[in-house]
């Protein structure tokens, strides 16, 4: 039954070895043997906590272009040790990080038409925040869309000494 258990949370996608043990822990299935069970998949290449990492890195920044302190906290939920967590999240190439933030400002400034620069900046500097990217690099990546598109020209507030940088 405990078998089972792991086998079909494991259909479909990869869970960390503490995701599982939390599902065996709920259906009561007994700490010792779930450890033993969990050891054994572990052992057979079943479970694997660094791939799981990778994969889940590999999902979530393009997609939902979170930054790496986000994959982090969300890595570490699931249970991932942290040197295991840092070592797939060391795979994210800086530049591809940055791109995944240009990404995310094009795509709001749709919708910030109407406000002016300082506002704007506010908005997409804190979405990049909710996302997991450092203020340096948001506002730096904000700064350069906003010129790019010729966004309401005027006032920084990165100039402004508002301590916005």
């Amino acid at each position: 039954m405990a078998r089972k258990i792991l086998l079909d949370a494991l259909t479909g996608q990869a869970r960390s070895r503490k995701e599982l043990a939390d599902k065996l822990a709920k259906k009561d299935v007994p700490a010792e043997l779930a450890t033993r069970l969990l050891d054994r998949f572990t052992e057979v290449g079943l479970i694997d906590d660094e791939a799981f990492a990778r994969s889940w890195i590999a999902s979530r920044q393009p997609g939902k272009g979170l930054a790496r302190r986000a994959l982090a906290q969300e890595l570490r939920r699931k249970g991932v040790d942290d040197e295991v967590a840092k070592e797939a999240l060391d795979e994210i190439d800086p530049d591809d990080e940055e791109q995944a933030a240009r990404q995310l400002v094009r795509k709001k400034l749709r919708s910030l038409r109407n406000v002016d620069r300082t506002v704007a900046t506010r908005r997409l500097a804190g979405m990049l925040a909710r996302k997991g990217y450092p203020a340096g690099m948001a506002f730096a990546v904000v700064r350069s869309e906003l010129d790019d598109h010729g966004f309401g020209e005027g006032d920084d507030p990165g100039d402004a000494g508002d301590g916005f940088h």
